[in-house]
């Protein structure tokens, strides 16, 4: 594992956006192994609006592994998943398949870096703000990046996949 300037050490996410010239931000914060809310403890103990940090999900779309990307005060819709990518179903993603494909563990699962790409949706409110925050690849790491980068290092795209809790 490589080790950042800023101290923290590097995943595949941060590699990956390094490798590629997308500038960000790393902001580690100390993991609470007892939240029940991984995203929202991390808007929590960074003091960054819910809106602004996003969770990174993968569902089943049509016998398929997808990532949806929504606010941590949201919850991912997975009808308008399946549509945004010109399927039919989608149910969430097993855990430990999650794991298996990706290569990061549950809470910190980012979309960037993957051990496999997979089709990726950004849900469109991300658009309203210049930088949003991701997981980094590992509990208690976020990332920080214009949303238009987010999806130029996963070659996702937006749509309104979002529904309010």
């Amino acid at each position: 594992m490589t080790r950042r300037s800023d101290g923290t050490a590097g995943t595949p996410a941060t590699v990956a956006l390094t490798r590629a010239g997308i500038r960000f931000t790393a902001h580690p914060y100390e993991h609470d192994p007892r939240a029940a809310a991984y995203g929202l403890e991390a808007a929590q103990k960074l003091g960054i609006e819910p809106e602004r940090v996003f969770k990174t999900l993968l569902a089943n779309v049509d016998g398929a592994l997808a990532v949806g990307i929504v606010p941590v005060s949201d919850q991912l819709d997975l009808k308008a998943l399946a549509t945004a990518l010109g399927g039919k179903r989608a149910e969430m993603a097993d855990p430990s398949l999650a794991e298996r494909k990706t290569g990061y563990v549950v809470g910190g699962i980012s979309p960037i870096g993957q051990k496999v790409a997979l089709p990726t949706v950004l849900d469109e409110s991300a658009i309203l703000f210049e930088t949003i925050l991701v997981s980094g690849g590992r509990r208690g790491l976020d990332l920080e990046l214009a949303p238009d980068d987010l999806l130029a290092a996963t070659s996702g795209r937006y749509a309104p996949i979002a529904r309010t809790r």
